[in-house]
């Protein structure tokens, strides 16, 4: 999602504490290439600011050579069964009955690679009979992580267009009471497709700006709450090579803030207990550690998780000289040249009490 379709809403303590941060700021928008960032840029199409992260968070300029390189690899065409309604060997079946070639993601139960389609993998009968969903590994990932149990309230606060919403529902067997929240009216109608199309029932649906949901419904009530936040996309160069080259760090932080802000109420909206799940599409810290770290700066009442995870790499614990706050190393990174995936963050924090 486009984070611009945001209005200038603020939550009133992170754009207090926002003059706190100035200071980190002005350092993290004033980013100066090295001579070897320039170099490798310039041979690669990327913006040097880019490269000069790769280099600074990999610690590495081989390892920072090496995202590049995956990230001219497409990103392989993944779908997830959906158990709900067919059982994924039978899925399997059918779909290779008409010429696919398949490949089970062992580190994903309903995660499925097509290596061959002969014909487009969104218009089978099977798609729109809602027998899997088209989705990329890494966002596969978050709803397992979630782990949402049947009679909890979930709320998903950027749930558009359905991805992770009918991952939470298949895993729960329509069990949980889904509060779908998302701002743009277009996805939203995609959302409603998708459930309707993977046969599920229990959700509302609301098309707002979840910044003021504590406004709207109230504080503390969700059993478990997942932001899947908007973000620069800077993870998914490989299916948009545009993105290598069309954010600045200006851009970077204004999304920061927005993150930010979206995250500091999903710990509002979470009852004492309840976990809530932070997730972006993204490779720079800035839309990940650094979120975390400065909601940890902001407020007391919450923790990080250790997550349990298949795959994936520890949270950077520095970044730019700066010491991130909490133990963000038990987040999850997953890096295209590392793991073959998207570039994602994944934290799971708690709401103390």
């Amino acid at each position: 999602m486009d984070p611009g379709i945001y209005s200038g809403l603020k939550v009133e303590a992170v754009s207090t504490a926002s003059r706190e941060f100035m200071g980190e700021d002005k350092y993290i928008a004033s980013i100066k290439p090295s001579r070897i960032a320039e170099r490798m840029a310039r041979e690669a199409g990327y913006s040097p600011v880019l490269v000069e992260k790769y280099i600074q968070i990999l610690g590495d300029e081989e390892e920072a050579r090496e995202i590049i390189k995956w990230n001219d690899k497409p990103l392989p065409e993944t779908i997830r069964c959906n158990d709900f309604l067919i059982p994924c060997s039978e899925l399997e079946s059918m779909l290779s009955q008409k010429g696919f070639t398949l490949s089970r993601i062992p580190w994903l139960p309903h995660g499925i690679e097509v290596l061959e389609q002969p014909i487009r993998v969104g218009a089978t009968h099977e798609y729109m009979q809602g027998l899997y969903y088209i989705q990329d590994p890494g966002s596969m990932l978050v709803a397992y992580l979630l782990g949402a149990e049947p009679g909890e309230v979930v709320l998903d606060m950027a749930a558009a267009p359905g991805g992770k919403s009918t991952h939470i529902q298949q895993l729960s067997r329509d069990s949980t009471t889904l509060v779908a929240v998302d701002i743009s009216r277009r996805r939203m109608r995609a959302l409603r497709s998708h459930m309707q199309r993977m046969g599920f029932r229990s959700y509302v649906a609301l098309r707002a700006d979840s910044r003021m949901l504590t406004s709207i419904a109230g504080a503390g009530w969700a059993d478990k709450v997942l932001l899947d936040a908007p973000s620069t996309g800077e993870g998914i160069i490989r299916k948009d090579p545009e993105r290598r080259r069309s954010r600045s760090q200006l851009d970077v932080l204004k999304v920061h803030y927005l993150q930010l802000e979206l995250l500091y109420t999903a710990v509002d909206l979470a009852r004492p207990g309840a976990p809530i799940l932070y997730a972006a599409c993204s490779t720079s810290p800035e839309e990940g550690e650094l979120v975390i770290s400065r909601l940890l700066r902001l407020r007391s009442d919450v923790e990080v998780e250790t997550l349990e995870a298949p795959i994936g790499s520890p949270g950077v614990e520095t970044y730019l000289g700066m010491e991130m706050e909490g133990e963000v190393r038990k987040c999850l990174r997953l890096w295209p040249h590392r793991h073959g995936t998207e570039g994602f963050f994944i934290c799971r924090l708690k709401r103390k009490g």
